[in-house]
């Protein structure tokens, strides 16, 4: 173990290349002139996606249910000089998915990356409602929900292919989002879940953000149909 360390430490100027190279700091634009739609990206893991596509180069619509969520992001994304635009969408009605899609075709004549939170699921709808009530019924019919994309994941891939349609998921551990907080509120339960973590702190919605980023890119050109965990190394419950 020692060894490892001292290898690690020597190579530390080294490594820091290396990631600076894959974090896209010393290599501008992976996503040039794509268009990327990412739902229920106003806030959290969502909104931290969005900026990231648009700062790789990606022309992307955050798109939200309530439209002064939808401006704030807009602002803040476009006050960083990022190429973004929003629109109202709620996911579970077609009306609204129409309008989203048209918005991001008009965007360059097409969409090259759709990026779904998968948040609805047919036992609580969109879990962006989910309050501590949620949580205190327990978390079985949302698991079942979240496990089925896994499966999904793999058939859209199948599926998909002969279009030249990569299908990838992100599963993200805990995160510290709004949607989280009933974990790590709490400090006593934020130290327990921490103990079950190989990187013993609760991750930030930027480093789920990167993933998604490369998985869009040209990097990834020979990857679909995997699940990708950013939980810190928690133990796998699957």
């Amino acid at each position: 173990m020692q060894q490892a360390r001292l290898l690690l430490n020597c190579c530390a100027p080294a490594w820091e290349s290396v990631r600076k190279a894959s974090s896209g700091m010393a290599r501008r634009g992976p996503l040039a002139n794509k268009v990327a739609l990412v739902t229920a990206s106003t806030d959290g893991i969502g909104f931290a996606i969005a900026g990231r596509l648009a700062r790789d180069g990606a022309h992307v619509v955050v798109s939200s249910r309530k439209q002064q969520n939808v401006d704030r992001a807009v602002a803040a994304l476009q006050g960083e000089g990022l190429s973004v635009v929003g629109t109202v969408c709620h996911v579970g009605k077609a009306e609204d998915r129409e309008r989203l899609v048209a918005t991001a075709v008009n965007l360059h004549g097409g969409i090259d990356i759709l990026v779904s939170n998968a948040a609805v699921n047919p036992f609580f709808g969109n879990i962006m409602d989910a309050t501590e009530e949620m949580w205190d019924k327990g978390l079985g019919p949302y698991n079942v929900s979240k496990t089925a994309l896994l499966g999904l994941t793999k058939n859209l891939a199948k599926e998909l292919v002969q279009r030249n349609i990569r299908v990838n998921c992100l599963a993200p551990g805990l995160i510290k989002t709004s949607f989280s907080r009933v974990f790590w509120m709490d400090k006593e339960r934020e130290e327990s879940i921490k103990e079950t973590m190989q990187i013993t702190r609760i991750g930030k919605p930027d480093e789920c953000a990167g993933i998604v980023s490369f998985l869009c890119s040209e990097d990834a050109s020979y990857i679909t149909g995997e699940t990708v965990v950013v939980g810190g190394g928690t133990p796998s419950r699957l």
